[in-house]
């Protein structure tokens, strides 16, 4: 698309939001125009609370799945639109609610922890979610001879696992974004910018997080890049980010850490595939049709919403 297609596509679809009255939300990790076009901008757990503080008809989530499901669990009288319904997430994916309840049945005297980054179906199985930012703090406040089920990101829990001295059982579950970052190419880019500080999120394997000075959610990497003095920084996480990152800091330079090459096929930085599937075509459509609409049984939503108020309780 070129950039007149772009102005014409950017222009319809503000046009499009003050008829209806809707709000456009977007993820980090969508493409760049996708965040430029968008009311708000964050992680997906504060587009969803910051959805319920908007007077709007219409909620559009540039996400994947599971964030439209949330934003709809927290905003059950607003219709929430999402671009492409197809746009999934590894990471949820990888815990299925049927698989879930099967291991809870094998572990009774567990309670759940669940990453936000979830389907609906498993946050209603869910004592409480959490967030990357939040995940240790709530840990903290459960009794210390709680046993817990902690899921589904192996790579989240096993780093909360370090930083609280908990022994969590893990769900075998991974984002293959943050999973496939190479430690050989992170050691290379250290050795040839001595001094500047490596961000990583706690979704990254353990061997990248141990090469890391800060490790943070989104949100956390952002503004420790904004407060910072530093004019560079190597980046660990979803490429999306760095519009951002040079948005809010256009005189700082940014490195994205490089993933593996697999069956002879690498990148210079990591995209989730799922996220890029948000168009501005799609934005367009999804608003002029008002489809596809984002629905969660109520009685899903009513046992999802639990594990959600309880982690704002605790939070």
């Amino acid at each position: 698309m070129n950039l007149k297609e772009k102005k014409i596509y950017i222009d319809k679809i503000k046009s499009l939001a003050r008829e209806k009255n809707a709000v456009i939300f977007a993820h980090y990790y969508t493409r760049p125009e996708i965040q430029e076009i968008a009311d708000f901008i964050g992680d997906s757990l504060a587009l969803a609370q910051q959805a319920t503080r908007v007077d709007a008809k219409i909620l559009v989530m540039c996400g994947v799945h599971f964030m439209g499901e949330t934003m709809k669990i927290l905003c059950p009288d607003k219709k929430v639109l999402i671009p492409d319904m197809n746009a999934g997430c590894s990471l949820a994916d990888s815990c299925k609610a049927e698989d879930l309840a099967a291991f809870k049945a094998q572990h009774p005297d567990h309670m759940v922890v669940s990453y936000v980054n979830t389907s609906a179906d498993v946050k209603a199985l869910t004592d409480v979610v959490v967030t990357s930012s939040n995940a240790k703090k709530i840990i903290d406040q459960i009794p210390k001879d709680a046993k817990i089920i902690f899921g589904p990101d192996h790579n989240l829990g096993s780093y909360i696992n370090s930083v609280t001295g908990r022994e969590m059982l893990l769900w075998n579950g991974a984002c293959h974004v943050h999973s496939r970052f190479s430690l050989e190419a992170l050691m290379q880019l250290k050795k040839a910018n001595p001094g500047v500080e490596v961000l990583a999120h706690p979704e990254c394997k353990a061997p990248i997080l141990a090469q890391s000075e800060v490790i943070g959610s989104t949100k956390a990497l952002l503004q420790h890049t904004i407060q910072s003095p530093a004019k560079r920084f190597i980046i660990a996480t979803e490429s999306g980010i760095l519009f951002e990152m040079q948005r809010a800091c256009p005189d700082k330079e940014f490195i994205p850490v490089p993933p593996e090459v697999t069956e002879g096929v690498g990148c210079s930085c990591n995209e989730c595939e799922y996220m890029r599937m948000n168009t501005l075509e799609k934005v367009f459509n999804c608003l002029l049709n008002e489809s596809p609409e984002m629905i969660v049984k109520k009685e899903t939503a009513d046992k999802a919403i639990s594990s959600i108020e309880r982690m704002l309780q605790m939070s």
